[in-house]
Order: C-alpha cells, then sequence, then structure tokens
C-alpha cells in the first residue's frame, strides 16, 4: 500500500475564517484568494460553512449568483426564521468543529470570527490567539448556549482577545464597523486598518499588504509564528 505523502502545512497554525452572511465557504475562498496567497507561507487556512441557508447578500449575485445556496450564521432579517437559541448555537458549532475535523485541526488558532463566547474562550475550550474581523458589525453575539443572544453593554461585553479590524472607507456600513471597534472591543488590544474600498474583501497587492503586514507582525508578537517573516 503506497504512503500518503507528507503534507508540511498541517504543522502550521490554523486561521479559521468565517464568511459573512448572504455568501457560503466556497465564494469567501474565492474572496480570499489574494490573501490567502500572502497568508500561506504562514497559516492553513481552514474555511467553514454557516448551517442555515438564506437568500444572497448585498452585491454576492453580481460575482457569485451560480454559487449558491447562500448561508448564515445567525438570523438578522424579518425573513429569517425564529430558531431557538440553543439549537442555533449548536448548529454554528457543529459548522465549525466538521471544517475543523475535515482540516485534521483540533485545535484552529485565531482569526476572522465576529462571535464570541464568554470570557474569550471557544470551541471545546480551545485558545483563541486573535481575530481579523473584515467589516465586523456590532454587536458582538455570545455562544453561550443558555443566554440571550442579544444583551447590554457592559464592562463584562469588551472583546479582549487581540483584534484586527479591517475597515473599507467607501462601505456603507462603516458606522457599525466602527461601533463594533469603539464600543465592543478593548482599546488596548484593538488596532485599526484602513482601505479605500467598499464592502468586500482587499485583492489589489497595496491593500493586501496593508492587511496581511500588520496581521503577521501581531501573530509574531504574540508567538503564533516563530519563523522569520517576508516583508
Amino acid at each position: 500500500m503506497a504512503s500518503t505523502p507528507h503534507d508540511p502545512t498541517l504543522q502550521l497554525p490554523r486561521l479559521l475564517c468565517l464568511h459573512g452572511g448572504g455568501t457560503n465557504a466556497v465564494i469567501f475562498i474565492m474572496q480570499c484568494r489574494a490573501l490567502s496567497l500572502h497568508l500561506k507561507p504562514y497559516f492553513r487556512l481552514v474555511f467553514a460553512e454557516a448551517p442555515f441557508e438564506c437568500g444572497p447578500g448585498p452585491d454576492v449575485t453580481s460575482v457569485y449568483g451560480d454559487f449558491g445556496p447562500f448561508k448564515r450564521w445567525l438570523g438578522w432579517l424579518p425573513e429569517h426564521p425564529v430558531i431557538n437559541a440553543r439549537d442555533e448555537v449548536i448548529a454554528i458549532e457543529k459548522s465549525i468543529e466538521k471544517a475543523m475535523r475535515e482540516d485534521n485541526a483540533k485545535g484552529a488558532t485565531g482569526g476572522g470570527r465576529q462571535i464570541r463566547e464568554e470570557g474569550g474562550r471557544d470551541l471545546e475550550g480551545q485558545d483563541w490567539k486573535f481575530a481579523v474581523l473584515m467589516a465586523g458589525r456590532a454587536p458582538l453575539i455570545s455562544l453561550e448556549k443558555e443566554q440571550d443572544r442579544w444583551g447590554p453593554v457592559d464592562e463584562n461585553d469588551v472583546l479582549t482577545l487581540p483584534t484586527l479590524h479591517v475597515h473599507g472607507m467607501k462601505d456603507p456600513g462603516l458606522d457599525y464597523h466602527k461601533e463594533l471597534l469603539n464600543v465592543w472591543c478593548d482599546k488596548g488590544s484593538a488596532q485599526l486598518i484602513e482601505w479605500n474600498g467598499n464592502h468586500r474583501i482587499p485583492i489589489k497587492s497595496a491593500d493586501v499588504e496593508a492587511v496581511v503586514t500588520p496581521m503577521l507582525a501581531l501573530a509574531k508578537k504574540l508567538g503564533v509564528l516563530t519563523v522569520d517573516l517576508r516583508f
């Protein structure tokens, strides 16, 4: 029996990548193609698929209309069916755990999510190092199964996990993204990255570098990366 070739990328730290509402993992992979090219020497990217079907998000059909079905993590529109909070959380956890299992990753390192659990915990007690929020909007959502999803802002709701907030300065939802940064995240651990774009993932070289450079620097500072960076 032929042995399976060793994949050296399995030794890399993971970035768990969660797509936005009204898209899906396949679309997000294509949207992140330029970022992925710069990140793959340092990370193994894990793309999870949201559990609930929905209509396409803004501007999705103009490019990715043939790549449905489109998915969402949570409901935010009146037409989205109301789901028991516990069942909703369990479905989200299963989707993320499925992506991690398929990647042969028992614990993914940091990055790219807009939902949190109490005290910065993650699935099954994994140790998340940082998060990159691409056009992430307020409020943060608790994944505690026994809590209401929406609650008042207090000091216990502020996310202290190191975060990078990527804001497109032409994004129509920019005010919501600023609220996530300024209200819901600890000012001592949050970093803002601005680029001259709208509601999409950067693809031009200069814009991609503006995101990747501080991202790698933060990962290096936190000890996630131990290799030399190729700046």
